[in-house]
């Protein structure tokens, strides 16, 4: 703020920025404006620092531009560019704010047209994993002894010279059969998918090598083919694809039983060392022997434990001879105690019994005289009941009603049933029931007297 001593006027002075302020702004700003993009171009100027960082400029008929493209990312590009050499980086827009230069930071760079190659590598590899031809279910296993191996590589290549070493060094033993095949170029695809078929009709190893060394994604296109992947998929033997180097990846090795680093990595799968299988063998043969040693000493304890109890047929009869004498004496005590418990028992119980047995003769004289006496007096009784019985019946055929009916009486009775016994009881003109001695008849009253005159 400044204060004119002439004026009442105060005003703010423009902010002032700093280069390299203005410089980190402007960096913002193309950060932000630009993200991250492919852009293709000419390598010129290339320069590899001490420190690890790539410097170069990339340009083209037109136009140029500084790159830089720092260790930690430099390491992993896979190759080291040249003097005019066509790549593609992946690139953020930056500025340099020491110099105030524009210049692009390089994330990662590739070589021109290898961007077209990955795509046609996605759609392959898509298209063949959606029909299959990758899943793991599919995935043989190797055999655990090899006998032979087949090889399937160009006869110039310097894999097949590190395969051969190695299978030389680890597995002497092993049988190698070459299939040769060229491994880049025009037409190289078809002979490897040849090469490959032909050892699956063979059917003369145990397992397949499909190899080469390493290269560009170009060198390495050929083992890129839909014709070699569906070759390997279909071989009758396990197949092992060793292709590049540990970064490298290809369709064959999806479609491969395994997949190995190097072509030196696919031969130490393939085949177990011999070193390896003589020890495994030597170990073995260690343990029979001390199994068969522990065997032998513990069948010796066994036989010296049945000899110690091994006794002579004259003493193991003369023992069961003491055996079956002290069970007979057993078994006579164990029968012949009940028995003379019994016979103790019996005769106590016939004493008693002697004691207590009653006169059966004077009681049996004494019952036949009280059953005649019985006798007797049922049969007086019976008679006097009959007599007596027989006089009540005759008096009561005497207060028969029917007898009295039978002398020419007659009962009569109104509607309800009811006797009647006196004239009042009698209404004119009422239906009265008359019964006789031989049945029954209805009879209208047509007057009542009261009393007879």
């Amino acid at each position: 703020m400044l204060n004119n001593p002439d004026s009442d006027t105060t005003y703010a002075a423009p902010p002032v920025l700093t280069v390299s302020a203005l410089n980190a702004q402007v960096a913002r700003l193309l950060e932000r404006s630009f993200p991250l993009t492919w852009i293709g171009g000419e390598i010129s100027n290339f320069t590899r620092a001490s420190s690890g960082h790539w410097y170069f400029t990339l340009k083209d008929d037109a136009a140029q531009v500084r790159a830089v493209m720092f260790r930690g990312r430099a390491q992993y590009a896979g190759f080291v560019p040249r003097e005019g050499d066509k790549v593609e980086v992946r690139a953020l827009v930056t500025l340099y704010g020491a110099r105030g230069d524009y210049q692009i930071n390089v994330e990662a760079i590739r070589r021109a047209g290898v961007g077209q190659l990955y795509e046609a590598f996605l759609r392959l590899k898509e298209k063949l994993s959606s029909q299959g031809l990758f899943d793991q279910d599919r995935k043989r296993a190797l055999p655990l002894f090899t006998r032979s191996i087949g090889i399937v590589t160009s006869p110039q290549a310097a894999a097949l010279r590190d395969i051969l070493t190695a299978l030389k060094r680890r597995a002497p033993h092993v049988n190698i059969v070459l299939y040769p095949a060229p491994v880049q170029g025009q037409g190289a695809a078809g002979k490897i998918a040849e090469a490959i078929m032909t050892a699956s009709e063979r059917a003369e190893v145990d397992v397949l090598l499909v190899c080469r060394g390493g290269g560009s994604i170009e060198d390495l296109w050929s083992f890129n083919e839909e014709v070699v992947a569906r070759a390997i998929a279909s071989c009758s033997m396990p197949v092992i694809a060793g292709v590049g180097h540990e970064t490298d990846v290809t369709i064959a090795d999806f479609a491969a039983d395994m997949r190995a680093a190097t072509p030196t990595a696919a031969a130490e799968l393939a085949a177990t060392p011999r070193d390896d299988w003589m020890g495994s063998l030597a170990a073995d043969a260690t343990d029979l022997r001390r199994a068969m040693r522990r065997q032998l000493s513990e069948a010796n304890q066994g036989l010296d434990n049945l000899s110690r109890r091994l006794l002579s047929p004259t003493a193991q009869i003369a023992h069961q001879r003491l055996k079956l004498r002290a069970m007979a004496s057993s078994l006579t005590h164990v029968v012949r105690a009940p028995l003379n418990r019994g016979g103790v028992l019996l005769a106590q119980l016939q004493q008693r019994w002697a004691r207590h047995r009653p006169d059966v003769r004077s009681l049996r004289a004494q019952l036949i005289s009280e059953g005649r006496h019985l006798n007797a007096s049922l049969c007086s009784a019976v008679k006097q009941r009959r007599d007596a019985l027989e006089a009540l019946s005759a008096q009561l055929e005497l207060l028969n009603p029917q007898r009295t009916l039978e002398r020419g009486y007659a009962i009569v009775s109104n509607a309800e049933g009811q006797a009647l016994r006196s004239p009042g009881q009698i209404k004119a003109r009422q239906v009265l029931t008359v019964r006789l001695a031989e049945g029954s008849a209805e009879v209208k009253v047509s007057s009542v007297q009261n009393r007879l005159e």
